[in-house]
């Protein structure tokens, strides 16, 4: 594993919401410093009250970072204090996913709303909208039902660059074969007793090949074969329709048979829950934090060059930390202002 670069260790929130017509969209960037007692707002250089919905942190050099925005991206080369908008000729839609891919950190893809996908091959430098084109099956969207097509999640495999999956609120699972050039539905099994095929994590195992575990608001699913078949995997349920609401998904920096899941009850819910699996996915375990959260946690963020530093966050404002790999947990200060919605969450 890459040493880490001088400069301090911090934790990174992003305060977002929902963008269907009246809901609640809370703003802003914030930063705290490891061993820090408050956290500081960051806005040099990214639009007015910044809905963020994604951080990503360089794998290699943790200054470099990411953040999706209601304008688009935008990047920082100082550890967030400053940034600049990447240069993508995009409409200007909400970004939900950044992912650099796990054979080549230079080659990044960013995910909007809407189904669209951009392709950078040079760090960043140039970029190329890929031809998202798939027809999302009827059952997907219930009648009253935010419409958006946003790629919450992707993720690639690391024996094949060209094998790319994402994961699409609401509209299923996506896959391509030839580096996004063509993309085919996988949902085949997600069908369950849920009114829409709603997914919002994707994680091309880097432990097996061919298995894939894709989450959503049904819960989980896994697939032996690539993506083409599912198996709804069983949980402990949370909720009246005997599921869990799964919202995030990571893979352990340099441990592929570690994972871990984060939910609640719904999406909102009085119950956060924080999944584990120590064998690439076959069996899970709830894990004890040592405290309730006290609404559904929905994202998660581990340090890539001291995965045992990780931290998990709600949607209704509280931060959790662990240094010990999820052994035990630590709540960090709260957020400033009145913001409590945490889309985004990155350690670096």
């Amino acid at each position: 594993m890459a040493s880490r670069k001088s400069g301090p260790a911090y934790v990174f929130a992003g305060l977002a919401g929902e963008t269907a017509p009246g809901r609640i969209v809370d703003h802003g960037l914030f930063r705290l410093r490891e061993g820090g007692e408050g956290w500081e707002p960051l806005d040099q250089g990214l639009p007015a009250r910044p809905a963020v919905r994604v951080i990503a942190v360089h794998p290699n050099d943790p200054r470099l970072i990411y953040a999706g925005t209601q304008d688009g991206p935008y990047r920082s080369e100082d550890a967030g204090e400053t940034w600049q908008r990447v240069d993508i000729a995009d409409h200007g839609l909400p970004v939900w996913s950044v992912l650099f891919h796990p054979r080549d950190p230079q080659t990044v893809l960013i995910g909007y709303e809407n189904a669209e996908i951009y392709r950078s091959e040079d760090g960043g430098a140039s970029w190329r909208r890929l031809p998202v084109h798939v027809r999302f099956p009827d059952i997907t969207t219930a009648p009253g039902s935010n419409p958006a097509k946003r790629v919450l999640m992707m993720d690639a495999s690391p024996y094949d660059p060209d094998l790319l999956y994402a994961a699409i609120e609401v509209g299923g699972t996506l896959r391509s074969r030839d580096g996004g050039e063509s993309w085919e539905n996988l949902s085949n099994g997600q069908y369950v007793n849920d009114d829409t095929v709603d997914m919002h994590g994707i994680l091309a195992s880097r432990w097996c090949p061919g298995n894939v575990i894709a989450i959503g608001r049904a819960g989980m699913f896994q697939s032996s074969d690539g993506g083409n078949h599912w198996r709804l995997v069983p949980l402990e349920p949370a909720n009246e329709k005997g599921q869990i609401y799964c919202r995030d998904i990571r893979e352990v920096p340099g441990n592929p048979r570690c994972l871990w899941v984060v939910g609640g009850g719904n999406f909102q819910s009085d119950l956060g829950l924080l999944l584990a699996s120590r064998d690439g996915g076959d069996t899970w375990r709830r894990v004890d934090m040592g405290m309730r959260p006290d609404n559904t946690l929905f994202t998660l963020a581990f340090d890539e060059r001291r995965p045992a530093k990780m931290a998990a966050a709600t949607n209704g404002g509280q931060v959790f930390a662990s240094v010990d790999g999820g052994d035990s947990w630590d709540e960090l200060p709260s957020l400033p202002g009145p913001g409590h919605q945490i889309y985004a969450l990155a350690r670096a």
